[in-house]
Protein backbone atom coordinates (compact mmCIF):
# COMPACT_ATOMS: atom_id res chain seq x y z
CA UNK A 1 0.00 0.00 0.00
CA UNK A 2 1.25 3.61 -0.46
CA UNK A 3 2.72 4.90 2.17
CA UNK A 4 0.56 7.69 4.18
CA UNK A 5 1.67 11.12 5.28
CA UNK A 6 -0.13 13.12 7.39
CA UNK A 7 0.47 17.47 6.85
CA UNK A 8 -0.66 19.66 9.56
CA UNK A 9 -0.96 23.33 9.41
CA UNK A 10 -3.15 25.98 10.28
CA UNK A 11 -2.67 27.87 6.77
CA UNK A 12 -4.38 26.11 3.96
CA UNK A 13 -1.76 27.50 1.22
CA UNK A 14 1.02 25.51 3.11
CA UNK A 15 -1.67 22.07 3.52
CA UNK A 16 -2.02 22.87 -0.75
CA UNK A 17 1.33 22.77 -1.72
CA UNK A 18 2.47 20.09 1.17
CA UNK A 19 -0.68 17.89 -0.54
CA UNK A 20 0.36 18.60 -4.12
CA UNK A 21 4.25 18.14 -3.66
CA UNK A 22 3.65 14.59 -2.09
CA UNK A 23 0.72 13.50 -4.24
CA UNK A 24 2.98 13.44 -7.06
CA UNK A 25 5.45 11.36 -5.91
CA UNK A 26 2.89 8.63 -5.06
CA UNK A 27 2.04 9.45 -1.02
CA UNK A 28 -1.68 9.05 0.64
CA UNK A 29 -2.05 12.03 2.27
CA UNK A 30 -4.11 13.16 5.07
CA UNK A 31 -5.29 16.73 6.08
CA UNK A 32 -5.37 18.23 9.57
CA UNK A 33 -5.55 22.27 10.32
CA UNK A 34 -4.65 22.43 13.89
CA UNK A 35 -2.93 20.45 16.73
CA UNK A 36 -6.13 18.68 18.42
CA UNK A 37 -7.10 17.87 14.53
CA UNK A 38 -3.82 15.77 13.89
CA UNK A 39 -3.91 13.80 16.94
CA UNK A 40 -7.44 12.68 15.59
CA UNK A 41 -6.67 12.01 12.59
CA UNK A 42 -3.37 10.16 13.65
CA UNK A 43 -6.05 7.65 15.25
CA UNK A 44 -8.19 6.69 12.35
CA UNK A 45 -5.05 7.45 9.52
CA UNK A 46 -2.18 5.17 11.13
CA UNK A 47 0.57 7.81 9.41
CA UNK A 48 3.87 6.22 8.61
CA UNK A 49 4.97 9.84 8.37
CA UNK A 50 3.56 13.24 9.93
CA UNK A 51 4.61 16.67 8.42
CA UNK A 52 4.10 19.10 11.54
CA UNK A 53 3.30 22.93 11.62
CA UNK A 54 5.23 24.49 14.56
CA UNK A 55 2.99 27.32 15.29
CA UNK A 56 -0.20 26.55 15.51
CA UNK A 57 -3.77 27.60 17.06
CA UNK A 58 -5.22 25.22 20.02
CA UNK A 59 -2.18 23.09 20.19
CA UNK A 60 1.51 24.17 19.00
CA UNK A 61 3.68 21.43 16.95
CA UNK A 62 5.69 21.15 19.99
CA UNK A 63 2.55 19.96 22.31
CA UNK A 64 1.46 17.45 19.47
CA UNK A 65 4.60 15.89 19.71
CA UNK A 66 4.98 15.39 23.24
CA UNK A 67 1.66 14.06 23.56
CA UNK A 68 2.35 11.39 20.52
CA UNK A 69 5.75 10.34 22.32
CA UNK A 70 3.65 9.66 25.73
CA UNK A 71 1.50 7.28 23.78
CA UNK A 72 3.54 3.42 23.72
CA UNK A 73 0.90 3.05 20.28
CA UNK A 74 2.12 6.12 18.31
CA UNK A 75 5.48 7.04 20.07
CA UNK A 76 7.70 5.53 17.00
CA UNK A 77 5.77 7.78 14.45
CA UNK A 78 8.53 9.91 12.67
CA UNK A 79 7.63 13.32 12.78
CA UNK A 80 8.92 16.32 10.83
CA UNK A 81 8.75 19.76 12.28
CA UNK A 82 7.96 22.03 9.17
CA UNK A 83 8.01 26.14 10.33
CA UNK A 84 9.53 29.77 9.64
CA UNK A 85 10.97 29.51 13.19
CA UNK A 86 14.63 28.59 12.32
CA UNK A 87 16.40 29.66 15.51
CA UNK A 88 19.01 27.15 16.59
CA UNK A 89 17.12 27.50 19.84
CA UNK A 90 13.90 26.70 18.31
CA UNK A 91 15.56 23.63 16.46
CA UNK A 92 16.96 22.40 19.48
CA UNK A 93 13.62 22.65 21.44
CA UNK A 94 11.97 20.87 18.64
CA UNK A 95 14.51 18.06 18.39
CA UNK A 96 14.20 18.00 22.83
CA UNK A 97 10.16 17.27 22.47
CA UNK A 98 10.44 14.42 20.28
CA UNK A 99 11.02 15.54 16.60
CA UNK A 100 12.66 13.16 14.29
CA UNK A 101 13.55 16.46 11.67
CA UNK A 102 13.56 19.69 11.04
CA UNK A 103 12.91 21.75 8.05
CA UNK A 104 12.57 25.82 7.93
CA UNK A 105 10.38 27.30 5.50
CA UNK A 106 10.28 28.41 2.98
CA UNK A 107 11.65 24.59 2.14
CA UNK A 108 13.34 23.14 -0.58
CA UNK A 109 10.67 20.43 -2.67
CA UNK A 110 13.93 18.08 -2.97
CA UNK A 111 14.98 18.22 0.58
CA UNK A 112 11.79 17.97 1.78
CA UNK A 113 11.17 15.06 -0.41
CA UNK A 114 14.72 13.15 0.72
CA UNK A 115 13.63 13.82 4.43
CA UNK A 116 10.26 12.14 4.22
CA UNK A 117 11.73 9.09 2.15
CA UNK A 118 14.28 8.76 4.74
CA UNK A 119 11.99 9.04 7.82
CA UNK A 120 9.54 6.37 6.18
CA UNK A 121 12.64 3.88 5.88
CA UNK A 122 12.84 4.54 9.38
CA UNK A 123 9.22 4.01 10.09
CA UNK A 124 9.53 0.76 8.04
CA UNK A 125 12.46 -0.59 10.04
CA UNK A 126 10.48 0.01 13.46
CA UNK A 127 7.47 -1.64 11.91
CA UNK A 128 10.23 -4.45 10.78
CA UNK A 129 11.70 -4.39 14.49
CA UNK A 130 7.82 -4.84 15.86
CA UNK A 131 6.59 -7.80 14.04
CA UNK A 132 9.96 -9.38 14.63
CA UNK A 133 9.42 -8.71 18.46
CA UNK A 134 6.09 -10.06 18.43
CA UNK A 135 7.01 -13.25 16.28
CA UNK A 136 9.59 -13.65 18.53
CA UNK A 137 7.33 -13.20 21.79
CA UNK A 138 4.44 -15.83 19.95
CA UNK A 139 7.75 -18.26 19.29
CA UNK A 140 8.55 -17.79 23.60
CA UNK A 141 4.88 -18.31 24.47
CA UNK A 142 4.48 -21.56 22.06
CA UNK A 143 7.97 -22.92 23.68
CA UNK A 144 6.86 -22.24 27.29
CA UNK A 145 3.58 -23.78 26.37
CA UNK A 146 5.06 -26.41 24.52
CA UNK A 147 7.34 -26.98 28.18
CA UNK A 148 3.94 -27.18 30.01
CA UNK A 149 2.73 -29.69 27.70
CA UNK A 150 5.69 -32.03 28.16
CA UNK A 151 5.60 -31.09 32.20
CA UNK A 152 2.30 -32.34 32.09
CA UNK A 153 3.21 -35.20 29.68
CA UNK A 154 5.72 -36.58 31.62
CA UNK A 155 3.27 -37.04 34.64
CA UNK A 156 1.74 -39.46 33.07
CA UNK A 157 4.43 -40.99 30.43
CA UNK A 158 8.07 -41.85 30.44
CA UNK A 159 9.86 -38.64 29.41
CA UNK A 160 11.88 -40.48 26.42
CA UNK A 161 8.19 -41.44 25.38
CA UNK A 162 6.53 -37.97 25.88
CA UNK A 163 9.57 -36.23 23.76
CA UNK A 164 9.45 -38.59 21.08
CA UNK A 165 5.43 -37.92 21.22
CA UNK A 166 6.30 -34.09 20.73
CA UNK A 167 8.96 -34.09 18.78
CA UNK A 168 7.58 -36.70 15.93
CA UNK A 169 5.39 -36.90 13.08
CA UNK A 170 2.03 -38.42 13.67
CA UNK A 171 2.34 -41.00 11.10
CA UNK A 172 5.64 -41.63 12.57
CA UNK A 173 4.74 -42.00 15.86
CA UNK A 174 6.34 -45.33 17.76
CA UNK A 175 6.33 -47.87 14.35
CA UNK A 176 6.33 -51.08 15.64
CA UNK A 177 10.25 -52.18 15.93
CA UNK A 178 12.59 -54.75 16.84
CA UNK A 179 15.18 -54.02 19.09
CA UNK A 180 17.81 -55.41 22.07
CA UNK A 181 16.14 -54.09 25.00
CA UNK A 182 17.23 -54.53 28.89
CA UNK A 183 14.12 -54.84 30.71
CA UNK A 184 13.71 -54.69 34.88
CA UNK A 185 10.99 -55.54 36.57
CA UNK A 186 10.24 -54.68 40.47
CA UNK A 187 7.87 -56.05 42.64
CA UNK A 188 7.43 -55.61 46.28
CA UNK A 189 8.12 -59.03 48.31
CA UNK A 190 4.79 -59.15 51.51
CA UNK A 191 2.48 -56.63 49.51
CA UNK A 192 -0.36 -58.83 49.14
CA UNK A 193 -0.62 -59.52 52.57
CA UNK A 194 0.02 -55.98 53.69
CA UNK A 195 -2.79 -54.88 51.54
CA UNK A 196 -5.19 -57.10 53.38
CA UNK A 197 -4.84 -56.13 56.74
CA UNK A 198 -3.90 -51.65 56.20
CA UNK A 199 -6.28 -49.41 55.32
CA UNK A 200 -6.78 -48.07 52.07
CA UNK A 201 -4.95 -44.79 52.85
CA UNK A 202 -1.79 -46.21 54.14
CA UNK A 203 -1.39 -48.62 51.00
CA UNK A 204 -1.98 -45.22 49.12
CA UNK A 205 0.42 -43.60 51.19
CA UNK A 206 3.18 -46.03 51.19
CA UNK A 207 2.79 -46.83 47.28
CA UNK A 208 3.02 -42.65 46.81
CA UNK A 209 6.46 -42.68 48.59
CA UNK A 210 8.04 -45.74 47.09
CA UNK A 211 6.93 -44.85 43.83
CA UNK A 212 8.83 -41.43 44.17
CA UNK A 213 12.08 -43.46 45.23
CA UNK A 214 11.95 -45.60 42.53
CA UNK A 215 11.06 -43.08 39.72
CA UNK A 216 14.01 -40.73 40.96
CA UNK A 217 16.47 -43.31 39.97
CA UNK A 218 14.21 -44.34 36.40
CA UNK A 219 14.74 -40.60 35.77
CA UNK A 220 18.33 -40.62 37.02
CA UNK A 221 19.53 -43.76 35.09
CA UNK A 222 17.29 -42.51 32.11
CA UNK A 223 15.23 -45.77 31.62
CA UNK A 224 11.51 -45.84 30.16
CA UNK A 225 9.26 -46.23 32.34
CA UNK A 226 6.12 -48.62 30.90
CA UNK A 227 4.16 -48.92 33.77
CA UNK A 228 2.82 -49.08 37.64
CA UNK A 229 0.89 -51.52 38.22
CA UNK A 230 0.37 -51.33 42.44
CA UNK A 231 3.53 -52.36 43.28
CA UNK A 232 4.82 -53.92 40.62
CA UNK A 233 6.92 -51.67 38.00
CA UNK A 234 7.99 -52.56 34.55
CA UNK A 235 11.44 -50.10 32.76
CA UNK A 236 12.92 -50.79 30.10
CA UNK A 237 16.21 -49.52 28.11
CA UNK A 238 17.63 -48.84 24.80
CA UNK A 239 14.15 -47.61 23.14
CA UNK A 240 12.75 -45.13 22.45
CA UNK A 241 15.81 -43.56 22.79
CA UNK A 242 19.22 -45.96 22.18
CA UNK A 243 21.82 -46.17 24.12
CA UNK A 244 24.71 -48.79 23.81
CA UNK A 245 25.52 -49.19 27.57
CA UNK A 246 21.86 -50.52 28.39
CA UNK A 247 22.25 -53.46 30.17
CA UNK A 248 25.26 -51.47 32.10
CA UNK A 249 22.52 -48.81 33.36
CA UNK A 250 19.80 -51.21 34.13
CA UNK A 251 22.19 -53.02 36.49
CA UNK A 252 23.26 -49.47 38.66
CA UNK A 253 19.81 -49.08 38.76
CA UNK A 254 18.54 -51.89 40.16
CA UNK A 255 21.58 -51.82 42.41
CA UNK A 256 20.72 -48.42 43.37
CA UNK A 257 16.95 -49.36 43.87
CA UNK A 258 17.82 -52.00 45.96
CA UNK A 259 20.08 -50.01 48.68
CA UNK A 260 17.13 -47.21 48.32
CA UNK A 261 14.56 -49.78 49.03
CA UNK A 262 16.75 -50.86 52.10
CA UNK A 263 15.94 -47.27 53.36
CA UNK A 264 12.26 -47.57 53.18
CA UNK A 265 12.19 -50.74 54.99
CA UNK A 266 13.56 -49.56 57.78
CA UNK A 267 10.91 -46.86 57.99
CA UNK A 268 7.86 -49.71 56.75
CA UNK A 269 9.29 -52.50 59.48
CA UNK A 270 8.55 -49.44 62.29
CA UNK A 271 5.13 -48.96 60.83
CA UNK A 272 4.90 -53.23 61.04
CA UNK A 273 5.31 -53.33 57.58
CA UNK A 274 7.32 -56.57 56.51
CA UNK A 275 7.86 -55.58 53.19
CA UNK A 276 10.96 -55.73 51.10
CA UNK A 277 12.30 -55.67 46.97
CA UNK A 278 12.33 -58.45 44.67
CA UNK A 279 14.08 -57.53 41.02
CA UNK A 280 13.74 -59.65 37.57
CA UNK A 281 16.31 -58.30 35.34
CA UNK A 282 16.71 -59.54 31.37
CA UNK A 283 17.95 -58.31 27.67
CA UNK A 284 17.47 -59.87 25.22
CA UNK A 285 15.18 -58.26 21.54
CA UNK A 286 11.59 -57.55 21.88
CA UNK A 287 8.82 -56.03 19.70
CA UNK A 288 8.36 -52.24 20.71
CA UNK A 289 5.81 -49.79 19.29
CA UNK A 290 2.40 -48.72 19.83
CA UNK A 291 0.01 -51.03 21.82
CA UNK A 292 -3.54 -50.05 22.55
CA UNK A 293 -6.32 -48.70 20.04
CA UNK A 294 -7.43 -45.56 18.14
CA UNK A 295 -8.76 -44.11 21.55
CA UNK A 296 -5.97 -44.91 24.03
CA UNK A 297 -2.27 -45.50 23.34
CA UNK A 298 0.46 -46.91 25.25
CA UNK A 299 3.95 -47.62 24.23
CA UNK A 300 5.14 -51.48 25.19
CA UNK A 301 7.61 -53.67 24.44
CA UNK A 302 6.09 -57.30 24.20
CA UNK A 303 8.31 -60.54 23.90
CA UNK A 304 9.98 -63.34 25.97
CA UNK A 305 12.93 -60.86 27.41
CA UNK A 306 9.71 -58.88 29.15
CA UNK A 307 8.07 -62.45 30.26
CA UNK A 308 11.64 -63.50 31.63
CA UNK A 309 12.78 -60.49 33.30
CA UNK A 310 8.29 -60.56 35.27
CA UNK A 311 8.98 -64.34 35.92
CA UNK A 312 12.65 -64.06 37.32
CA UNK A 313 11.16 -61.08 39.55
CA UNK A 314 8.58 -63.68 40.76
CA UNK A 315 10.85 -65.63 41.98
CA UNK A 316 12.95 -63.22 43.70
CA UNK A 317 13.37 -63.12 47.76
CA UNK A 318 13.67 -59.69 49.22
CA UNK A 319 16.92 -58.18 48.34
CA UNK A 320 17.70 -59.92 45.70
CA UNK A 321 18.16 -58.98 41.56
CA UNK A 322 17.83 -61.92 39.68
CA UNK A 323 19.30 -62.37 36.21
CA UNK A 324 19.97 -65.47 33.54
CA UNK A 325 23.46 -66.34 31.98
CA UNK A 326 22.91 -64.39 28.54
CA UNK A 327 22.10 -61.25 30.70
CA UNK A 328 25.11 -61.43 33.30
CA UNK A 329 27.61 -62.51 30.86
CA UNK A 330 27.08 -58.05 29.25
CA UNK A 331 27.90 -57.50 32.91
CA UNK A 332 30.55 -59.57 34.23
CA UNK A 333 33.20 -57.38 34.38
CA UNK A 334 30.49 -55.03 36.33
CA UNK A 335 29.35 -57.25 38.87
CA UNK A 336 29.56 -60.48 41.76
CA UNK A 337 27.24 -62.35 40.94
CA UNK A 338 26.40 -66.00 43.01
CA UNK A 339 24.49 -68.57 41.09
CA UNK A 340 21.24 -70.32 42.34
CA UNK A 341 19.56 -73.42 41.37
CA UNK A 342 17.88 -73.64 37.83
CA UNK A 343 14.81 -72.24 38.25
CA UNK A 344 11.35 -73.58 36.88
CA UNK A 345 9.68 -70.67 35.34
CA UNK A 346 6.11 -70.00 34.33
CA UNK A 347 5.89 -70.08 30.62
CA UNK A 348 9.17 -71.69 30.23
CA UNK A 349 9.72 -74.74 28.50
CA UNK A 350 13.33 -75.39 29.93
CA UNK A 351 14.66 -74.39 33.58
CA UNK A 352 16.57 -71.43 33.65
CA UNK A 353 20.21 -70.61 35.33
CA UNK A 354 19.51 -67.52 37.43
CA UNK A 355 22.01 -65.99 39.52
CA UNK A 356 21.73 -63.11 42.48
CA UNK A 357 23.57 -60.07 41.59
CA UNK A 358 24.73 -59.58 45.19
CA UNK A 359 26.74 -56.11 44.42
CA UNK A 360 29.05 -53.75 41.53
CA UNK A 361 32.50 -54.81 41.84
CA UNK A 362 34.78 -51.71 43.17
Amino acid sequence: MPNRVLIVDDEPFNLDLLEQELMDQGYTIERANDGEEALQKVESFLPDVILLDYMMPKLNGIEVVKRLRQDERRKLIPVILVTAKGSQEDKVRGLDAGADDYVVKPFDSFELLARVRSMIRIKHLHDSLEEWNRSLADKVKEQVAEIERMSRLKRYLSPQVAETLLQSEEGALFKTHRREITVVFLDLRGFTAFSDSAEPEEIMELLRSYHAEMGKLVFKFEGTLERFAGDGIMIFFNDPIPCEDHTERAVRMAVEMRSQAQELRAGWLKKGYDLDLGIGLASSYATLGNVGFEGRMDYGAVGNVTNLASRLCDEAKGGQILTNQKTLSKVEQLVEAEPLQELQLKGFARPVAAFNIVRLRE
